[in-house]
């Protein structure tokens, strides 16, 4: 079943892609394997896939290292993430996807030996639950990291709320657009900003024609499965 549903995901993404006449290459699917264990994410790195990510610190250790021998998976960190859990991290991913205060920025700065691909977390909706930056505060945050060597901001990342209509949905995704080619515009160094991590099994054929690079898809991968 696994088989089947990557290829079903891979057809959704090169429609929406074909829809917004973008090349499915400039499209990452990221596997969530936050909801299955390590026999599974196995299997998927089996399969080829080599982005995988999970959401909280002590999962994604314990998965990279149950698949230490597929060193081609590229490891993303796509949930919130406390100060205090940095250093065990922080070398051991690719790619974080919640950069979402100075405070955060600070302890990364700190810790990281090596520069470390981030994304700003962006609340577009302004919703009590999210965490991350108004979008009115984007260009200020970016500003501030000026300073911080170990960190390299590729891109932008959002979540749609959950019960979104369609039309919300484009609005939301292509808000957090206008937003990244705006840093994208200021062409600063340690911020080319090129990249969207938008879009998640519901919705992320909405998501590609509005520009996501990045999509985090994990219920879609294992429905049935």
């Amino acid at each position: 079943m696994l088989v089947e549903n990557l290829e079903q995901i891979n057809q959704e993404i090169q429609l929406a892609c074909q829809k917004a006449q973008r090349s499915d290459n400039d499209v990452t699917m990221i596997a969530v394997t936050k909801s299955v264990g390590n026999d599974r994410a196995k299997e998927l790195a089996e399969l080829g896939i080599e982005d995988m990510a999970e959401n909280r610190v002590d999962k994604l250790l314990e998965k990279k290292m149950a698949l230490e021998n597929f060193s081609s998976i590229k490891w993303h960190l796509i949930g919130n993430l406390q100060r205090r859990k940095v250093k065990l991290v922080i070398n051991e991913i690719d790619y974080f996807h919640a950069l979402d205060s100075l405070s955060l920025a600070e302890e990364i700065q700190k810790r990281a030996e090596k520069q470390i691909s981030c994304f700003v977390e962006v609340n577009i909706t302004g919703e009590e639950s999210k965490h991350g930056f108004k979008s009115n505060e984007v260009l200020d945050f970016i500003h501030q990291l000026a300073a911080f060597d170990k960190i390299k901001v590729v891109g932008l990342m959002t979540m749609a709320p959950l019960d979104a209509s369609e039309q919300v949905l484009h609005k939301v995704f292509s808000e957090l657009k206008n937003l990244q080619e705006a840093v994208n515009n200021l062409h600063l160094s340690y911020a080319p900003c090129t990249e969207l991590s938008m879009g998640m099994s519901n919705d992320f054929p909405i998501a590609i024609e509005e520009g996501a690079t990045f999509v985090r898809i994990g219920t879609a991968i294992f429905r049935g499965a």
